[in-house]
């Protein structure tokens, strides 16, 4: 709330009767209300835009007529999937352009409960980045799974009261909300007891269903597949949000089905995007360029990052560049390549020629470290005994986190144990239970990662995070699982039972501690390493694609540490067709 002395200030230097602060003289502005272009000097006092006009002060900086938009808002994204820490992730993405995010952080939540949302809601305060906390909803996201927390409604009341938290994250359980389950219910009501927004996740939902969900209050929603169903969800009511992330491109699919007419309810988020992403391609800005050589207007895109995500979430002090709103500002050199110069934060210089100003400071980790606890794994749970050579796969389809349910004959020994086949591209898919010391190892077959010798595994396996593992045989998949236990968490291949490639991940099992670039460096010898030495599809994200082939809430199938699961169904099925 801003004080009386600091709104008089404000009032009078925007009128002319005071200096601003800050002058950036010369501007062309973006405007999201009219689109066009103003011409004119931004007046900025207390972190705050006065005006816009001419004015004065003693700071000014002549921009020489460089484009001003709003800092950006990514409408959706999970920290924890750029495998940095709150702080480093800020440091990544605000040379960017990005000056806000809406983050939900059910990854760490599901890994450490509350604990780990204390942890994030700390870490982030170290970020000039404005890192708004949705409240996970679904933790875990299903009952066909262990996660290392339970979140229930009574559990997260005290923090969905606090300012902290902005609203319920992502409504993974659809079928729970359109069926009346009474926790879910319970989780809804607490949002809207404290005026919190509801975010949503439900792919492929129509008709009866939809209207259901949405009376419901859930506001958005970011898994549509096609332009129908995103039609569909808009002319419910809903915002939709255009994912392009590492893994996930639906912006591609949909980008086609934005119009005049329905634009402002369209938002763009990343979900989930690595470092090493971020490096190749940046982050809003490549939304921004897509998005304007698909023929949308540059200023339809650019309110889609900033204006129509402030609104959504209810952030009236920022979104566009105008009198009253933050002086978050993203400078660039034209409307078409979106190149970065200069983000202004809070009126504050903060990133320059893709370089961030401040010194990054981190929190400590020792509240979420040391997060693999495993129960007599050994080799004979990868075993996998069948009673038929017609089999059910799960067969990967490049491009997204959505898999097909497959079929097909493989080779079994007498005793009817899978034998993998080099002329088959179907391979042993487990999922080791890592929070509860339960002793779970579930087996499954995947078909199309590719993988031509030694073993994967991973500790990032949404959303219950427990450990995924797949490789062409046992000992190399046993030896990757143990190596990774050992250095708590994050991603190891194997090769003869060596270590081929790692990247620890000592916060939760699903961050590093590390700094940005290194993370990089190592996830892009990582990919090499995969697709190189182990062969795996270079179609695919080798990491990021396994991370989602235990979310039981992506169709078509899925396996948990308790085993297969038919996501069409919400149900387990057998591995036999």
């Amino acid at each position: 709330m801003i004080e009386k002395k600091q709104l008089e200030k404000l009032i009078n230097v925007a009128a002319g009767r005071q200096n601003a602060d800050l002058a950036l003289r010369n501007c062309r502005i973006v405007d999201v209300y009219s689109a066009r272009l103003l011409c004119g000097d931004i007046a900025i006092s207390g972190g705050v835009i006065a005006g816009i006009g001419s004015y004065r002060s003693d700071n000014e900086k002549d921009m020489c007529g460089a484009i001003v938009m709003p800092g950006l808002i990514d409408a959706h994204i999970h920290i924890e999937s750029s495998c940095v820490s709150p702080e480093e992730l800020g440091a990544l993405l605000v040379p960017h352009g990005t000056s806000t995010i809406i983050a939900d952080p059910h990854e760490i939540v599901n890994v450490c409960g509350l604990t780990g949302l204390s942890y994030m809601l700390e870490a982030a305060a170290n970020a000039r980045l404005d890192i708004k906390f949705m409240m996970p909803s679904c933790v875990p996201a299903t009952p066909f799974e262990h996660a290392g927390a339970e979140l229930t409604a009574k559990l997260m009341a005290d923090s969905m009261a606090s300012e902290k938290i902005l609203g319920l994250g992502e409504f993974m359980n659809f079928p729970g909300v359109i069926n009346n389950d009474d926790e879910v219910i319970n989780k809804i009501m607490t949002a809207k007891y404290n005026g919190k927004i509801i975010d949503g996740h439900g792919p492929g939902l129509s008709g009866y269903g939809l209207n259901a969900y949405i009376v419901a209050g859930i506001l958005t929603d970011h898994e549509c597949s096609s332009v129908k169903e995103m039609h569909e969800k808009i002319e419910r009511g809903m915002y939709v949000l255009l994912r392009r992330g590492s893994a996930c491109d639906d912006l591609s699919n949909l980008i086609g089905g934005v119009t005049r007419d329905n634009e402002r309810r369209c938002l763009l988020c990343s979900d989930d995007r690595q470092t090493k992403t971020i490096f190749e391609k940046g982050h809003l800005e490549e939304h921004l360029r897509f998005c304007v050589r698909a023929g949308i207007s540059p200023f339809s895109a650019v309110r889609m990052a900033s204006l129509n995500a402030a609104e959504c979430y209810g952030l009236s002090d920022r979104g566009a560049v105008a009198p009253g709103k933050k002086a978050d500002l993203t400078i660039v050199d034209d409307l078409e390549n979106f190149n970065i110069s200069e983000v202004y934060i809070d009126g504050i210089l903060t990133a320059q020629n893709g370089k961030y100003l401040p010194k990054v400071v981190k929190h400590p980790i020792d509240t979420v470290a040391g997060s693999c606890h495993v129960k007599d794994f050994s080799v004979e749970k990868l075993s996998l005994y069948l009673k038929s050579d017609k089999v059910k796969t799960i067969s990967i389809l490049p491009g997204g986190v959505v898999t097909e349910k497959g079929t097909a004959t493989v080779k079994l020994d007498e005793s009817g144990r899978f034998i993998y086949s080099p002329e088959h591209d179907i391979v042993k898919i487990a999922v080791v239970e890592r929070h509860r010391n339960t002793g779970n190892v579930a087996v499954a077959l995947l078909q199309n990662y590719g993988i031509k010798q030694g073993a994967v595994a991973v500790s990032i396996a949404h959303d219950s995070h427990n450990i995924i593992v797949v490789g062409t045989n046992d000992r190399d998949m046993e030896y990757a699982v143990n190596e990774l236990i050992k250095q708590q968490g994050g991603i190891l291949l194997a090769c003869n039972r060596k270590t081929a490639a790692s990247m620890p991940m000592t916060i939760a099992g699903i961050m590093s501690d590390k700094d940005g670039r290194w993370v990089s460096n190592r996830l892009t010898f990582i990919h090499e390493t995969a697709y190189k030495l182990l062969g795996v599809n270079e179609n695919i994200d080798p990491i990021m694609t396994l991370c989602f082939m235990s979310l039981p809430v992506i169709p078509e199938l899925k396996i948990t540490d308790m085993g297969l699961f038919d996501v069409t169904k919400f149900a387990f099925t057998s591995i036999e067709a």
